[in-house]
């Protein structure tokens, strides 16, 4: 069994890889199995219930509009995120949607979009169930799936299993599942983790698949933050959170001679980066899960630092082969975190999602600028050490505060990680997996009110003035 690079990277839409990408395409996998079992000239009708995280938070977490327009067949890589709200509102307006795009059936979203609050399915918090029903009301098909984090779903054998990943049996020529082995594989071969993970990617596609589809990924991720610097106002879903981007961009780039002078002029330029991405994200913009879009302006940020204050600008070729190496490491890194912990916010707190991105980018900083297999092990385990314990309380479920801020916070600690890690020669105390089994542990003896239910922490300290919390 193995994980993919672009597992861990795909393109999607905000705000929640979990609680938006997840149940798209779920709703998408269940409309499939209608049409495996030739059931989708019968049905009539289509219920959909959320439970546990999704349940509580959907609403502000976009899972509404998700698992409407996976029920259409969107996809939320191809989905058009400008038309979504209007064919909302239309859908709404009519009572009907267009099962699987071509086929009208009744919807009253009241009965037939459950959000269950304070129920859970048995064997993760983000759990769904899908069932069709023909003319006379009976039971067609029933199914049940799990969004078990960045945008990956599993059905309820595979979650019943245990198996909170992709199944992919296809033999890799350098297999790992812990860091130990990973870096036994890197020295025993004599490989650079880049270099181990691209061999392993060769047998599911060319090489310069595996190249155009991360470069790819990388122009979408830069795109994001462009947008992210253009777009200002308010984000959606009652707070009124300011954007902060564009007016800081428009403030660092009147001091762009400035860096010189003031050294750390730079760190401003990453925290312009996270804040760019992940106020997207909460728009419902265009991003690329990272591992998980709770956490996606990490690695763009630490990355982008990398090409514009480190690269040589004028060989291009060059820089795309430290960009694709950089996602390859960070991936590596994922992996590790998906096979032996979680990127779950809903399962073990933001730990989850922001740490495991933290430590993602700290790792594949550190090989780009020249770090050993060794040291990139211990930069991944310095990001992780420094967000254990953390909570995901965001304030009216939305992925807005402390969401946003803590990429920014998260971009900087990973990079400190990695010059850490580079000034050292790779031994240190503790190990990247002693730190993932801690991150696992610590999630699973945190209470559940923690864990993206916007039941605990700033959730309730904050608002204690009522808030309409719209939909996002």
């Amino acid at each position: 069994m193995s994980i993919s690079v672009f597992d861990l990277f795909s393109i999607g839409i905000g705000p929640s890889s979990s609680h938006t990408v997840g149940p798209m395409r779920a709703a998408a996998y269940f409309i499939d199995s209608l049409n495996e079992n030739s059931l989708v000239e019968q049905t009539f009708r289509v219920k959909s219930e959320l439970f546990g995280s999704l349940g509580a938070t959907g609403k502000g977490h976009g899972s509404v509009k998700a698992v409407i327009m996976g029920l259409e067949g969107e996809q939320p890589e191809s989905v058009d995120i400008a038309s979504m709200s209007s064919r909302i509102e239309s859908i709404r307006a009519v009572n009907k949607l267009m099962l699987a795009g071509s086929r009208p059936i009744a919807f009253h979203e009241e009965k037939d979009l459950v959000m269950h609050r304070k129920k859970s399915l048995p064997y993760h918090p983000n759990g769904m169930c899908f069932e069709a029903f023909d003319e006379q009301g009976q039971s067609l098909l029933k199914r049940s799936y799990y969004s078990v984090g960045g945008g990956f779903v599993v059905d309820e054998a595979a979650a019943a299993g245990d198996c909170q990943i992709i199944e992919d049996e296809t033999p890799v020529p350098y297999p790992f599942s812990t860091g130990d082995e990973l870096l036994a594989q890197c020295k025993r071969h004599n490989l650079s983790i880049s270099d181990l993970m691209m061999a392993n990617e060769r047998v599911r596609q060319p090489e310069e698949d595996v190249r155009k589809g991360l470069l790819a990924i990388w122009n979408v991720m830069q795109e994001c933050v462009v947008n992210g610097c253009n777009n200002d106002g308010f984000l959606p879903g009652g707070l009124k959170v300011k954007r902060r981007a564009a007016s800081l961009y428009k403030q660092l780039q009147a001091r762009r001679d400035m860096v010189m002078v003031d050294p750390l002029l730079a760190t401003d330029w990453v925290t312009l980066y996270a804040l760019a991405v992940n106020e997207e994200n909460a728009a419902g913009g265009r991003v690329v899960t990272a591992p998980t879009n709770g956490a996606a302006g990490i690695i763009p940020a630490v990355l982008h630092y990398y090409t514009r204050f480190h690269l040589d600008h004028n060989n291009p070729s060059w820089s795309d082969d430290k960009v694709v190496r950089f996602m390859l490491v960070a991936a590596a890194i994922g992996i590790l975190f998906k096979m032996n912990a979680s990127i779950s916010g809903a399962e073990v707190g933001c730990q989850g999602e922001v740490g495991s991105a933290c430590s993602m980018a700290a790792g594949a900083l550190t090989e780009v600028m020249g770090g050993s297999p060794e040291q990139v092990e211990n930069a991944a385990e310095i990001g992780m050490e420094h967000n254990l314990g953390l909570t995901c309380d965001p304030i009216g479920g939305l992925v807005q505060v402390p969401c946003i801020e803590r990429n920014a916070m998260a971009a900087m600690k990973a990079i400190t990680a990695a010059r850490m890690a580079l000034r050292g020669d790779g031994t240190h105390f503790v190990s990247l997996d002693k730190v993932i089994k801690t991150m696992r542990d610590t999630g699973y003896d945190m209470k559940n009110k923690y864990k993206e239910t916007a039941r605990g922490g700033l959730a309730i300290n904050v608002l204690e003035l009522p808030v309409n919390i719209t939909e996002c």
